[in-house]
Order: C-alpha cells, then sequence, then structure tokens
C-alpha cells in the first residue's frame, strides 16, 4: 500500500493527496481503480494482471532466496574447513 493510500484512507481528499505529493488528481483515481478491479478479481477468485506480475515476483524472489540460503551455507561450510586448517 502506498503513502497516498494510506493518506485517503485517513480522511485527506483525492486533491490534498495530489498537491501533498506533487501528482496530478486523475492519477490517483486511475491508481483506485486499478487497485478496485485487482480486489474485485481476488474475490472472484480471477487473476489480474497486477496479481500475476505479483504472482511471478513472487516466485522469483523465492528462487533468489534460496540460491542465496545455498550460497551462504556453503560460505558457512567453507569458513569452517579454512578455520580448522590454522
Amino acid at each position: 500500500m502506498c503513502i497516498g493510500s494510506k493518506m485517503i484512507e485517513n480522511g485527506q481528499s483525492i486533491s490534498t493527496v495530489s498537491q501533498s505529493l506533487g501528482i496530478g488528481e486523475n492519477l490517483i483515481y486511475r491508481w483506485k481503480n486499478k487497485q478496485k478491479k485487482a480486489v474485485k478479481a481476488a474475490v472472484k477468485g480471477e487473476k489480474s494482471d497486477f496479481s500475476l506480475k505479483l504472482l511471478e515476483e513472487n516466485e522469483s524472489l523465492k528462487e533468489k532466496v534460496k540460491q542465496l540460503e545455498i550460497e551462504r551455507e556453503i560460505l558457512k561450510k567453507a569458513l569452517f574447513i579454512f578455520s580448522r586448517m590454522t
């Protein structure tokens, strides 16, 4: 959730939010409409373009975490081996 969404949820008007962020009101309305569509699709069990992108990014990040964990374990073992040699 972005800061603009939080500001609107806290009762600030869209015009106030657009002025404080330095962006046009129409952009905020577009973001709100996209968010509403994504929420409706999620409720219906459909996957919007936005949610598909999030799922793809999530899978990519999971793979990266797995790779980094493997590399960390290798480094731990190497450190253990080299510390025993001295």
